[in-house]
């Protein structure tokens, strides 16, 4: 039975749309940030495939400041330019900024609360089961990465490895197995491009 279609992706309507939606998505992040993201901007939105949300949010990580932030300003930009990349900045950190305050005014008074302890240690573990559930729904990605299924396995294991296991610094780890990963990548693209179609002889 022949597979249905990919639905055509949508896009922002206007800078406006981007500020609204980029202000609900960052009132949802609480912790689990990264589920969210996926979420909105993927499986509602429909504003990127998981392919081009995977890439995006690799160059968002290596570069300085907030994955998500960074993330926003590079989809603002590409729908409309430096209008949408302030729009989305704007959605991301405006409201979000003043309810953070509040919490932390918040958190100040009643840190020692054994209630308040018990909560966020709760919220931690809810955090680390949403990563670990966005990962598992992009693991379907990796059928199409150049790299194949089984060497992004082996460079994500040799990853989490390094960090969690051996307790490498994040930067060396970043350098040592990002270069080699995009240099596998780019030695690979070639091979993956179609053929040009030859023209016919006259």
């Amino acid at each position: 039975m022949p597979s249905s279609p990919q639905p055509a992706l949508a896009r922002p309507r206007s800078p406006t749309d981007l500020f609204v939606s980029f202000t609900w998505l960052a009132l949802q992040g609480f912790g689990g940030v990264l589920a969210v993201v996926q979420r909105e901007l993927v499986e509602k939105k429909r504003w990127m495939t998981r392919e081009e949300f995977i890439e995006d949010w690799a160059v968002a990580q290596i570069m300085p400041g907030p994955n998500v932030v960074n993330l926003s300003i590079m989809l603002g930009d590409r729908y409309f330019g430096w209008r949408g990349a302030a729009a989305a900045l704007a959605g991301m950190l405006t409201l979000p900024l003043l309810v953070v305050l509040t919490l932390a005014l918040a958190y100040a008074r009643f840190a020692g609360e054994p209630a308040v302890v018990g909560a966020l240690r709760g919220m931690g573990a809810v955090a680390a089961g949403l990563i670990v559930a966005t990962g598992l729904k992009l693991v379907v990605a990796l059928k199409t990465n150049p790299l194949g299924p089984l060497l992004c396995t082996v460079l994500g294991a040799a990853c989490f490895v390094a960090i969690a296991w051996l307790r490498w610094p994040l930067l060396p780890v970043l350098l040592v197995l990002g270069g080699l990963a995009c240099t596998l990548a780019y030695r690979r693209l070639p091979q993956l491009k179609p053929a040009e179609p030859q023209a016919p002889k006259p």
